[in-house]
């Protein structure tokens, strides 16, 4: 769409969000009807888009979400009036925060992980940054999901990334003071997700985009058409005229409503779902808690259960309702349902140590983000330009909104040792030592293990396929002097678990990251690559110095090692995997239409069900996963 064409037909939809509708809004049990068609568990990114679909094109059946947050239609996003930089917003709404056990072989550091906990789900709190993986990526995930008849390869997927999103082209203006680049074809859609670039960047950005170039690496036109090898703009999820946050709880429930057929329960949580006739006689009812009363109750179901809390607490619903690992329920004094091993047993999560460097040169951009903080006229001025028709200024700009991705080959020139190292463990079993120590003798977890290896080896192999990524937005010390280095393929395998002390308590999470040893191998790789900027006369330039890790220990594998194991961060708050779409031969949980093997009337659909990291951001995908999935359920039901 045009972006002039989208301030005309904007701003009155916006007017209409802004006050929720309330009379689909249910908050206790006496609100609820008798039986519900279908009932979706986690009003979050794929949960209100699957919801959405189904309501709308079956108006005779009707939709229940079960939400623990609550509504929060206006959720500011990560750089908005009042804060600074990517400070803490004040009207931020409530997220769920999880401090995972340390993981031994990244020093005992422990993985820090965020998910919303409100109506929308992580889409009202993430950063807004709205890539989507490479088309290898989506490929992969198809080569590994097993026997049945829907495709989740590029081709089957990326229909409907389009039709998730309404992508706005910036103003000619905009495009030729930033040099944005992007093709339409690879939105072309309307939906209700808005998806566009800011119209501001930091005096500096150019800075880093200028030494990337230098090391070798290219722009690449548009990123989100399958192809995203080199240096990448990448739209936020926000709407082009106002930049405000764009979310599943607008577009998929506060924008829609009202809907005689679509209600919503909040501040309740999901517990489980109950088989009391067997696991034949589906779909199962829901026990559900109230977050006020403490009352628990059950909600009848006609068609289907959907799970849809994302990859923490998908598979704690089903852990307590004795669907999952048999030793594990077993120990939890839970009676076993259904012997799923795969059940929380494949987390995964991007990480990554930082490149960091000083100035020793007089830095003269303006204007710059520090400005944010000690220019209280230039704050004023930024805070007005936010509240302009169009917004304008520094706060449209959301986390920023580029990064560069790199494939392995174009990384290492010994690549073919890391990922003939990964084929080999595959092939003669060795990497099921790697896997958690509850499972690792499973045969199943070992079968779906050395399947998903050996595509990651093909991806790795691949010098399309990115490996690493790095985003940025300035330079300016001390907040931009750092290059992440995000590991977008781990190998590594962790654990999400019920507590056993308490099941309705927050899951126990074992990330383990670090635990296959390949992990390491890439990681020294990407922080020597990244390095290089300091050979570039961009830098030298500039005047910026190395301080981590610097040369001395990048000059040996031990030292750097120990760097990476001590300096990374074991979650940019990517976290899937957990219900993994594979044959149940292979540790899977669900088929390739999302139904939970061997449990009729249950699908799970969220970030849970990849079986291994797609080398994005996880918004975009989920929302596709979102539309995909109800299209299934549609086809099946109409």
């Amino acid at each position: 769409m045009g972006f002039l064409g989208v301030v005309v037909v904007s701003l009155a939809t916006l007017s209409a969000a802004a006050s929720v509708p309330s009379a689909n809004i249910k908050r206790q049990v006496t609100q609820l009807r008798d039986k519900y068609d279908f009932v979706v568990l986690g009003g979050g990114t794929s949960g209100l888009t699957v919801a959405d679909r189904l309501s709308e094109r079956f108006p005779t059946k009707t939709v229940l979400v079960v939400e623990y947050g609550d509504v929060a239609p206006n959720a500011p996003g990560v750089f908005d009036p009042p804060t600074d930089w990517i400070t803490p917003h004040p009207d931020a709404p409530p997220a769920w925060t999880f401090l995972a056990l340390p993981s031994p072989e990244m020093g005992n550091t422990s993985a820090f992980v965020q998910a919303g906990q409100v109506v929308g789900g992580s889409s009202a709190v993430n950063g807004m940054f709205f890539d989507r993986g490479s088309k290898f990526d989506y490929d992969a995930w198809d080569d590994v999901a097993g026997s049945g008849g829907q495709k989740w390869d590029w081709k089957g997927i990326y229909p409907y990334f389009k039709k998730s999103v309404t992508f706005t082209a910036p103003a000619p203006t905009i495009a030729q003071q930033y040099n944005y680049t992007w093709n339409v074809a690879a939105y072309g859609g309307s939906g209700p997700i808005h998806a566009s670039y800011a119209s501001f960047q930091w005096a500096d950005q150019p800075v880093l985009n200028k030494a990337w170039r230098e090391i070798g690496i290219k722009p690449v036109k548009e990123c989100a058409n399958g192809d995203k090898e080199g240096i990448c703009w990448v739209p936020a999820s926000q709407h082009p005229v106002t930049a405000q946050r764009s979310h599943a709880g607008l577009g998929h429930y506060a924008n829609v409503l009202p809907r005689a057929n679509y209600d919503l329960l909040v501040k309740h949580q999901a517990v489980r779902v109950v088989y009391a006739n067997g696991l034949k006689k589906g779909p199962p009812s829901v026990e559900v808690k109230s977050l006020d009363s403490g009352v628990s109750f059950n909600v009848s179901v006609k068609a289907e259960v959907i799970i849809s809390a994302g990859s923490f607490h998908t598979p704690t619903i089903l852990q307590r309702s004795g669907i999952g690992p048999a030793s594990f329920l077993a120990s939890a004094g839970i009676p076993l349902v259904l012997d799923l091993p795969g059940v929380g047993s494949n987390l995964q999560d991007h990480s990554g140590p930082p490149v960091t460097w000083n100035h020793t040169a007089p830095y003269n951009f303006y204007p710059l983000p520090s400005q944010m903080a000690t220019n209280a006229s230039f704050k004023a001025d930024a805070t007005a330009a936010f509240a302009q028709t169009p917004a304008a200024g520094p706060y449209t700009l959301a986390g920023g909104n580029s990064a560069i991705y790199v494939s392995l080959p174009n990384v290492t020139p010994n690549y073919r040792a890391i990922t003939n190292t990964i084929r080999q463990m595959a092939n003669n079993g060795s990497a099921s030592a790697y896997l958690p120590p509850d499972i690792r003798t499973d045969p199943t977890i070992i079968a779906g293990y050395k399947a998903q290896l050996l595509a990651i080896a093909s991806l790795l192999d691949n010098p399309k396929s990115p490996s690493l990524e790095t985003p940025w937005a300035t330079s300016e010390f001390p907040i931009g002097t750092t290059a992440w280095s995000f590991l977008l393929h781990p190998l590594s395998r962790g654990t999400v678990r019920l507590d056993l002390a308490d099941h309705l308590a927050q899951p126990i999470l074992d990330y383990r990251a670090g635990s296959n040893p390949v992990d390491l191998q890439v990681h020294l790789a990407q922080v020597r690559y990244l390095r290089r900027l300091f050979d570039t006369p961009t830098f030298q330039a500039q005047g910026f110095v190395e301080t981590g890790p610097g040369a001395a220990v990048a000059g040996s594998d031990a030292a750097l090692g120990d760097y990476v194991k001590t300096n990374s961060f074991l979650s940019f708050m990517h976290p899937c995997c957990t219900a993994a779409m594979m044959d149940k031969q292979k540790g899977g949980v669900v088929g390739r239409d999302l139904k939970v093997h061997g449990a009729k009337g249950l699908r799970v659909v969220d970030m849970s069900v990849l079986p291994f990291l797609p080398g994005a951001h996880l918004s975009a995908t989920a929302y596709a996963v979102g539309e995909k999935a109800a299209e299934i359920i549609i086809k099946d039901w109409k």
